[in-house]
Parts: C-alpha cells; sequence; structure tokens
C-alpha cells in the first residue's frame, strides 16, 4: 500500500501527539517520584543527650574557685580591727609590694604609725612621705610611689627593712621598732600558706588548708 505525502504530513501531527501523551504518561510516575524524593525532608541526626559535664549548672560547679591572697584577707581583717579608712585598699598594698620586690607588711606599717591607717592626713599622704608635704592626687598613687621609692630607689635598693627605716625616718631612733612591731601584729610571717584546697558547704566556698 502506498502512502503519499499528503497522507504522511496529515498523520504525523495525530502520530506525535499521541507518543507525546503516551511519553507523558510513562514519565509521571517517575517524575513524581523524583517530586517526592527532593520534598521529603533531610534525615535528623539523633541527639543524644549532653554530658553531664555539658550542663551549665554541673560545670559551674566543676570550676575551681580562685582562692583569695591570704595576705589581703590578713591585711583587711587587720585594718577593720583597727578602723582604718584604707582597708578598702588592701589589695593595692599587696599588689604595689609585689610589683617593688618589698614585705606586704611594710608600708601598711607606716601608714598605721604615719596617719593611723588613713585616719589624719592631708594631701592623700597617708606614709608621712617628704614630711608629710608631698601631695598625691590619690591614696591609691601615694601607695604606688612610696613603694616604688622604697623598692627600687638607690637610697633604698638593696637594704633590709631595718636599714629602709632609719633612712625613712632618721628622726625617731625606735621607728623601725615601732614599724615592725605593726608588721608582726599584722602577721607574724610574711610568707602565708595559701588555702590548698576549696569545699563547698552550704552553695559556698569555704577555703581549707590541708
Amino acid at each position: 500500500m502506498h502512502f503519499g505525502y499528503s497522507y504522511v504530513r496529515g498523520k504525523v501531527p495525530t502520530i506525535t501527539k499521541q507518543l507525546t501523551v503516551a511519553i507523558g504518561l510513562i514519565a509521571l510516575p517517575v517524575a513524581l517520584r523524583l517530586e517526592k524524593v527532593h520534598a521529603s525532608p533531610e534525615p535528623i541526626p539523633n541527639k543524644q543527650p549532653p554530658p553531664a559535664s555539658a550542663d551549665p549548672k554541673h560545670a559551674l560547679q566543676n570550676v575551681p574557685a580562685t582562692a583569695p591572697d591570704p595576705r589581703t584577707i590578713r591585711l583587711q581583717k587587720f585594718f577593720a580591727k583597727l578602723h582604718c579608712p584604707v582597708q578598702y585598699l588592701a589589695e593595692d598594698f599587696v599588689r604595689a609590694a609585689d610589683d617593688n620586690q618589698l614585705d606586704w607588711r611594710l608600708l601598711p606599717s607606716i601608714s598605721v604609725i604615719e596617719s593611723g591607717g588613713g585616719k589624719a592626713y592631708r594631701n592623700n599622704n597617708i606614709f608621712g612621705w617628704a614630711n608629710g608635704l608631698e601631695p598625691f592626687p590619690s591614696i591609691r598613687a601615694a601607695i604606688n610611689h612610696v613603694a616604688f621609692k622604697l623598692g627600687k630607689s638607690p637610697l633604698y635598693q638593696n637594704r633590709d627593712i631595718p636599714g629602709k627605716l632609719r633612712i625613712y625616718n632618721p628622726e625617731v631612733e625606735d621607728y623601725p621598732i615601732e614599724v615592725m612591731t605593726v608588721m608582726n601584729r599584722i602577721s607574724p610571717v610574711a610568707n602565708l600558706k595559701a588555702p590548698t584546697r576549696i569545699v563547698r558547704h552550704r552553695n559556698e566556698f569555704v577555703y581549707a588548708s590541708d
């Protein structure tokens, strides 16, 4: 049977349309499956409970507390007992002594002898420095200045405590004894033992020595 060009041209659209529909019906399930795959949510990994150490409250309990310097505590108690206004500067006294290689009890004792620990002074000069005439912008500045002079100036450096005090106040013969007596009242030893362990008691940290 012979088919002419006009017959083929008439049938091509019909055949093409039928093929398109057939291909579409075949491809539809595949497309739906692909759409489901893309639309499905990503798998959520299993969340394991955090370890006990990750609990903020638990971690807080395991963080060791920093024990305060026992020298600062001792100095605060000493000033408080004498009702010295410079009690709040106890840490500054200790820090200035460490920075200038001084006995931490020296400057507090001088301040007690010269001004009652800040009870009577002028121009923030609680040490009677330069016969009490030199002004300072603050008491903290006076602490740092006098500590530097006693620790590192050529006049005082490389001298023991009695030698420093004889130069500090040469007019009073017993001045070294007076100051050193106060030093021993603050603490009979220069090297206080820091607490070696920290225990928790009733939600408070208690410092204890072994």
